[in-house]
Parts: structure tokens; sequence; C-alpha cells
């Protein structure tokens, strides 16, 4: 008798009367339960030989573990929940995406919900997770009701606000200050020969980073001797066709560069500056932030600031999970960003008003 015969016939009857245990796959790896039980936790102390036998027999017999039971022992469901503002933005997929890379190397399952910029709706999401009985919660920014986060604090529940790097908040943060983020661009914008500057702001009302990038460049361009007037701000939806549509009326005020509260607001700025007949960077510097990949692909390419969103997913998962597990309070951390220069604000040996 073949071995693919031999599995069948411990197979095929168990599947006609009820679904295989622990104890089936044990008799059929030809190893204690106890072993069966290391290997599903992934022990060190199982022989890479044993293993292979026992996710053989796993995988012949259709084997699940009882994940209500082990919650049960453990009293955690592996499970952490993420609320991000929309799903229309790349750079939100991107560090979601290493966030949850992560956190299944470490055996726990993400749930993700979608907020859409709306805090009423925020609050009533956080309220379903903690019924579903997350470990722990990843929020973006630092734009929340008090009444949330105090749900929050009420049922022990670990957290983080990403995105976000701000002192005197109550939330651990992991992310960036979005107002400091902005004095490099700020002062490359200003070291090429621009002093009338205007911006495409993201919508700054329940957006503490739209809000944090645009105080940084009033910031900035005040220690410069410099101003950013009222008029010369537009706020608009991070959309493509919002930053065409409003383009045109910042133009009136003859700004000779925009910066823009993200890279898709700028991709909006471009084509509709290209459309216009406005020669970028020499009549009309445009600039972007969250660098993503199409940034570097998008003629001309768009100035922006990187991020690291990769980097501050795979952090926040990590630390949510260390918190977790060891019972501690999750630990703030600030990281970097970084400046990158392309085609829409400098050309080579190009400053603003020259010939060359």
């Amino acid at each position: 008798m073949s071995n693919s015969e031999l599995i069948l016939q411990h197979a095929l009857p168990m599947s006609k009367t009820k679904p295989p245990v622990q104890m089936d796959v044990a008799k059929l790896a030809g190893v204690s339960s106890a072993t069966v039980s290391r290997v599903l936790n992934k022990s060190n102390l199982v022989k890479p030989e044993i293993r292979a036998r026992v996710e053989q027999a796993i995988q012949e017999l259709g084997y699940f573990p009882n994940a209500a039971a082990r919650t049960l022992a453990s009293k955690k469901t592996r499970t952490l929940g993420a609320i991000i503002p929309t799903l229309n933005n790349a750079i939100f997929a991107e560090g979601v995406n290493s966030f949850e890379r992560v956190a299944r190397k470490m055996d726990y399952t993400l749930l993700l919900s979608v907020s859409n910029f709306d805090l009423d709706e925020e609050q009533t999401i956080v309220s379903k997770m903690l019924e579903r009985g997350v470990d722990g919660l990843i929020l973006i920014g630092n734009d929340h009701h008090a009444s949330t986060l105090q749900l929050l604090n009420d049922a022990g529940m670990r957290h983080i606000c990403v995105w976000a790097h701000q002192p005197n908040v109550s939330a651990p943060n992991i992310g960036f200050s979005n107002a400091e983020a902005m004095s490099e661009l700020i002062d490359h914008l200003v070291a090429t020969g621009h002093s009338k500057i205007a911006m495409l702001s993201g919508i700054t009302k329940n957006n503490d980073r739209a809000r944090e990038r645009l105080n940084g460049v009033k910031t900035r361009l005040n220690y410069h001797g410099l101003s950013l007037p009222h008029d010369r701000v537009i706020e608009v939806p991070y959309s493509i066709r919002s930053a065409r549509e409003q383009l045109p009326a910042l133009l009136k005020h003859a700004p000779t560069a925009i910066v823009c509260g993200n890279d898709v607001i700028a991709f909006g700025a471009v084509l509709e500056a290209k459309a216009m007949k406005i020669a970028i960077p020499e009549e009309l510097a445009i600039t972007g932030f969250d660098n993503l990949s199409l940034s570097a692909e998008f003629d001309p390419g768009i100035t922006t600031v990187d991020v690291f969103a990769d980097q501050m997913g795979e952090h926040s998962a990590r630390a949510l999970i260390s918190a977790i597990e060891t019972g501690t309070k999750v630990q703030s951390h600030c990281l970097e960003t970084r400046l990158i220069i392309r085609e829409t604000t400098l050309k080579p040996g190009l400053t603003h008003g020259s010939n060359a």
C-alpha cells in the first residue's frame, strides 16, 4: 500500500464523520499530541524532519487549530485593529501593508476599517473593534474625540497614533513631525529664489496632519522673513480633480511656487499647470508630500517629502505587539523625513528667474 493510500485511509473516514482533531494529526504523523502543539505554537524545540511530518499530516487531514480554545486559554485573540481615514490614498496602503506583514509573521491577524475622516464614525468603529476583542489598535494622527481615547483607556486597550509625532499628546505616537517636515522643503524653495509661495493644503478640519503641514510652512516662511497670507492658501480634498479645479484661483495671486499638502494634490497641480501651458519649474515650482511611487515616474518628477511609510508600519507593529505581550506601555517613537528634489522645483543649473 502506498503512502498516499495509507493517508486516504486515515483521512476519508474522518471527513465523513467529524472534523479532524489534534490527536488525529499526532496519530498520522507518528508523534505525541504535545509535539503537534509545539509545532502549532512555532516552538524551536521540534526537529525539522518531525515538524515537516506534522505539517504534512495537518495538510492531508485539512486540520485547523481551534482558535477559540486558544483564545480562551491565552485571553488574547491575536487580532489587531487599524482604522484609517481613507483607502484612496496609496500612502496609507503602503504603511498598512508593512504593518500587516510584520503582524502576520508574529502570528497576529489584522482587521482594517475606514473612517472617511469622520471622527464620529471613527468612535463607532473603535467600539465595534473592542466588541470584536482586538488586542491592540492603530489610529491615524492625533485628531480624535476625547471620548474615543477615553473609551480605549477605560478598556485597557493598547493603541498607537501613527503618521504624527507631537509633544504633549496623551496617546503614544509613532510617526514624524508634520510641521518640521516642511522646513527643509521651504528652505529648498527659498534657496532656489522663491519668495512668493502659495499652498494647496489638505482639508485641515479633523486632520492634524494637514493642519500641522500648513503651520509648518507658515513658521518656516516666517523664519526666512516671508509670509503665507490667507488668500494664498486654498484647502482641497486629497484628489487630483480638486487640485486641478482650484489651481487657477490660486494662480491669480501670481505665486512662483505652490506647496501641495500631499503628492495627490501635486499631481493635479502639475497636470493643470501643463494644461495652462505654464512651464515647470521655470515659471512655477510645485512640491508634494509623501513620496508616492508614482511621484518619481511623473512627468516632470515631483519634488516631495519621503515619510518612510513602510518603516513606520513595521515599527508600529513591533511596538504594539511587544506592549501587548509584555504588558507594558507602547513607546512613542519619532521618525525622520527626507526631502527628495526632482524636476518640479529644480533643473540642473537653474534657479528661479534665471535664463539657464
